[in-house]
C-alpha cells in the first residue's frame, strides 16, 4: 500500500493532506477555514503568514507547496504544512477551536518534561497507551520487555561499530527472517500492513 493523497474529516469538514518527503503534508488552508470560520481563510492565512514571517518564525520558510484536489476538482498549489508546522500554526490562531490543540500541546509538552526527570514514567505511559488502544496485558509486558531487548542489542551493535542506520535494518532482518521465517517487510506485507 503506498500513500499519496487522502481527506481527513475534523467536525464533518475536510482537511485534504498529501504524503510528500516521507511524511503526511495538510493543508494549512482546511485547517485554518475549520479552525476560524473566517468568510476567507485564505486571507485570514495570508495575514497569518505575514505576521509569522514579521515574527521570524521558522514555519513560515517550511510551507511547501503542493497540488491538492480544489473543490472544482482540478489539482491546485497549495500551501501545506506538516505535522509539526501544523501544530505551530495552530499556535497562532486564537480561536475557541484552537484554544482544544493548545491545551493538548500543553500537557504533552508536560509530560513529557516529567518523563526527561524521571524517565520510568515513560514506560507507564508508553503502557497506558497500549491499553488505551485495547491491547492485552500479556502483549504489553512483552513488548516493553522487546523494547528493552533491542534497546540493548543495538546498544551492543553500537559498541562494534556499527553507526548506519541501514546496517541496523539488515541485522534487524536477518533476526526476524531466522527467528520468524520473515522479515519485518515480509510481515507487514503478509499482515497487509501500511509500510
Amino acid at each position: 500500500m503506498t500513500k499519496t493523497s487522502s481527506v481527513l474529516l475534523f467536525k464533518q469538514k475536510e482537511i485534504r493532506r498529501l504524503w510528500h518527503d516521507d511524511e503526511w503534508y495538510f493543508s494549512v488552508i482546511d485547517v485554518v477555514e475549520i479552525l476560524t470560520e473566517s468568510p476567507i481563510p485564505k486571507r485570514y492565512w495570508s495575514d497569518l503568514k505575514r505576521k509569522l514571517s514579521e515574527e521570524g518564525s521558522e514555519t513560515y520558510e517550511k510551507i511547501v507547496r503542493l497540488k491538492m484536489s480544489a473543490p472544482d476538482g482540478k489539482q491546485r498549489l497549495t500551501d501545506c504544512a506538516n505535522s509539526k508546522g501544523l501544530l505551530r500554526i495552530i499556535q497562532s490562531i486564537p480561536s475557541p477551536k484552537a484554544e482544544l490543540f493548545k491545551m493538548w500541546l500543553a500537557q504533552v509538552g508536560q509530560e513529557l518534561l516529567e518523563e526527561i526527570e524521571n524517565p520510568e514514567l515513560a514506560q507507564a505511559h508508553m503502557k497506558k497507551l497500549y491499553e488505551q488502544k485495547g491491547c492485552p496485558p500479556d502483549w504489553i509486558d512483552k513488548r516493553l520487555r522487546g523494547i528493552v531487548i533491542r534497546q540493548n542489542l543495538t546498544d551492543e551493535w553500537r559498541e562494534h561499530g556499527l553507526s548506519n542506520q541501514k546496517d541496523y535494518a539488515i541485522l534487524t532482518a536477518e533476526i526476524s527472517k531466522a527467528t520468524f521465517g520473515m522479515t519485518p517487510s515480509e510481515y507487514k506485507e503478509f499482515k497487509n500492513l501500511p509500510k
